[in-house]
């Protein structure tokens, strides 16, 4: 048996984002992850020279300081610096024709110039003009303010005023973004790809993404002179930098600790026993980073409330993913190859339809460190939209999977094949993921995404449960699903736990 303060369930980039800020404050945690490699949905894997993400591609905010986006505050506040590229560019394959997109105002409205003309241009700026004070609505309260007991009255004090003054847009940025864009977009080019951009953010389309992660996109990618970033060395590097400010501070990061149940005395959460049969004890907290349903698997039965459990276990589930890892020689490629490409093959079937969206990264073009001399490390993905009833109860060695893996990688290959034509030729290295692998490797409930809650129909819950001494974490809590909203809430958790004095202390470091 071991004791800390806290222990942290996964090293998801919400719980190592909690811990690192936990031990910055002087706090003992413990990390503890299944995985024989920590970042959850974000980790990266190594395979004969190639570097892998497993996870997210798109990054912005990272790059400069001070920064909206809370991933950055977290290393700020560790004081771990992340070495980043930039880009600006991604290219389209679209049902309209293939553009290259910009972040940045102008570059889209020439796009829309030659695609829908003057009407549709009108109605991008106007968008754009309702846009911006909500942008600065939406980051007026930073989430490090935000804590999830009464001394959140102290912690948010400074910004009050700020809040007040934007109290009409703050109200406005709680629905869903279809609310702000309805009587402004018409243009049915510009609906599909709001609403793409909401898929890509949230795993649901405008009419289900909330105002406020929209208007935060807005704030971040149509500022003057914006840049996207790269981390150099991917979503590993960003998962080593949270990993050494967690070392740095004090704090412990343990891998293949598998946690089979929350420890509950007395009405409250005390620690964890890990299948090896060793104890964890928690003098603190209990912090959960694992999704709302695989949470509740740890919780011993009668812990928490019957009804609490219900309706954790309703919550809509968004689906999984198909993964293609691709190790390739680049000999002869065009050397303008893009970072990004997104490809939708028919609007009218929307953006969520099974295998109608596919992502393609290929960050070596960028970085190459992350592939041998000559060659390129590709990512393709379907984000999100891949239904788990699918695989359910396929075994993984038969050879039924292995056709299905064939069958369902194919749109991959064929969306690939739209920017590099031989692709097929080039492999050295082929790895397909399937929601069985989602699953298996990052503990995840059918390999989800994350819980699909659509904006006006619910809310993501806070960090706080019924069990007391238990919080969470991560996709399944406020404020949602992605990278800068996971960071977010292991930085709230953390606040909560931290004393108020020491929480106010960062408060001011941090903003003066």
């Amino acid at each position: 048996m071991s004791n800390t303060e806290v222990v942290v369930i996964g090293s998801g980039i919400g719980g190592l984002s909690c811990a690192a800020l936990l031990a910055r404050y002087g706090i003992d945690v413990t990390v503890v992850e299944s995985h024989s490699i920590a970042g959850g949905a974000a980790h990266a894997f190594e395979r004969n020279g190639y570097k892998f993400e497993s996870g997210p591609s798109l990054y912005s905010g990272l790059s400069y300081t001070p920064s909206p986006n809370p991933l950055r505050q977290v290393l700020d506040a560790i004081g771990e610096d992340l070495p980043c590229v930039n880009y600006n560019t991604w290219g389209c394959y679209l049902p309209e024709g293939y553009f290259d997109a910009q972040v940045g105002a102008d570059q889209f409205c020439e796009i829309l110039q030659q695609l829908r003309g003057d009407k549709a241009v009108a109605q991008w700026r106007k968008l754009q003009e309702i846009m911006t004070p909500l942008g600065k609505s939406a980051i007026a309260l930073p989430p490090s303010a935000l804590r999830y007991d009464l001394g959140a009255v102290l912690t948010m004090g400074k910004f009050a005023p700020a809040l007040l003054q934007q109290a009409a847009n703050v109200i406005k940025l709680t629905g869903s973004f279809s609310n702000i864009i309805d009587g402004v977009i018409t243009d049915p080019f510009i609906r599909n790809w709001l609403d793409l951009l909401c898929f890509l953010l949230s795993g649901l389309p405008a009419d289900g993404t909330i105002a406020a992660e929209v208007a935060f996109m807005f704030a971040d990618w149509y500022r003057p002179h914006v840049q996207l970033d790269y981390p150099i060395g991917g979503s590993g590097a960003l998962v080593d930098a949270l990993v050494r400010g967690l070392n740095k501070h004090g704090g412990k990061l343990v891998l293949n600790a598998h946690v089979e149940q929350v420890l509950v005395e007395n009405n409250r959460a005390v620690g964890v026993r890990l299948r090896s049969g060793q104890e964890i004890r928690a003098s603190k907290a209990v912090v959960s980073n694992a999704s709302v349903w695989d949470t509740l698997k740890l919780i011993p039965e009668g812990a928490l409330p019957k009804r609490y459990v219900e309706k954790q276990q309703a919550i809509p589930e968004c689906d999984s993913f198909m993964h293609l890892h691709l190790g390739i020689d680049a000999a002869g490629l065009p050397e303008n190859l893009g970072i990004h490409y997104i490809v939708v093959n028919d609007w009218d079937k929307g953006v969520t339809a099974p295998q109608n969206v596919v992502v393609v990264s290929i960050p070596s073009v960028l970085d190459s460190s992350l592939a041998p001399v000559g060659k390129h490390v590709i990512h393709v993905y379907t984000p999100g939209n891949e239904p788990y009833a699918i695989w359910q109860g396929k075994e993984r060695n038969s050879e039924e999977y292995a056709l299905l893996k064939q069958e369902r990688a194919e749109v991959m290959w064929r969306a690939l094949e739209r920017i590099i034509p031989d692709i097929r030729s080039r492999c050295e290295v082929s790895l397909v993921g399937t929601p069985l692998t989602h699953g298996r490797f990052l503990r995840r409930h059918h390999g989800s995404y994350g819980p699909a809650i659509a904006a006006g129909k619910g809310l993501f819950p806070g960090g706080n449960t019924p069990l007391s001494g238990l919080l969470c974490c991560g996709d399944s809590t406020f404020p949602g699903i992605g990278l800068p909203a996971v960071a977010a809430s292991g930085m709230i958790v953390a606040n909560t736990i931290a004393p108020v004095q020491q929480h106010l202390q960062y408060i001011s470091e941090t903003f003066g």
